[in-house]
């Protein structure tokens, strides 16, 4: 499987295949990021696939191992942008997500992880929403610090503040909901 960077470098030299395998790569996820912001499935995909189409026609030089933080980024921007009207930090929610992803193959599996995923997205819509979108970033979608640093637009240093904090505030909310250790 090639790297998003030689993917990339392909489509930039005319290689209309490797930006395709890019927005398979990536396109679910940015739009499910994407409608944490807009609660709105429809708009939420109008903003991925203007955030591609900007790549695309920009071909930007993107650092070596940015093209996610990069993608993120320019969904993030336009999302703000869609809501001008609202402040950025108030309109990330996790409580529409929950709805976009499946998991679990079982009844009984489907059953606990949707009990499981209730607790945490009523707990996460609790905690401020930097610490939660940057939860987010790092742990759903895998990111680095630097690059979750550089969807938020924050350094990487205040990324490990807002997970110790925000971890803190999920431990302290999943105590009031009855949960005292990890499942």
């Amino acid at each position: 499987m090639r790297s998003d960077d030689e993917l990339y470098l392909a489509f930039r030299a005319g290689d209309g295949t490797a930006y395709d395998e890019l927005m398979l790569r990536y396109g679910d996820a940015l739009l499910i990021y994407l409608n944490g912001y807009t609660h709105n499935l429809h708009d939420a995909e109008d903003l991925m696939i203007e955030a591609f189409a900007r790549i695309m026609v920009k071909k930007p030089l993107i650092r070596e191992g940015n093209f996610k933080a990069y993608l993120f980024r320019t969904g993030r921007n336009l999302a703000s942008r869609f809501h001008s009207v609202i402040k950025r930090a108030d309109i990330f929610s996790m409580e529409t997500l929950d709805h976009e992803i499946a998991d679990g193959n079982l009844p009984d599996e489907i059953v606990w992880n949707n009990e499981k995923n209730a607790i945490l997205h009523v707990c996460l819509e609790r905690i401020d929403p930097k610490s939660k979108e940057a939860l987010w970033l790092v742990y759903y979608e895998g990111m680095t610090y630097a690059e979750a640093a550089e969807v938020m637009g924050v350094s990487a240093k205040k990324i490990d503040k807002l997970l110790a904090k925000g971890k803190e505030l999920m431990r302290r909310e999943l105590g009031k909901e009855g949960v005292t250790s990890s499942y």
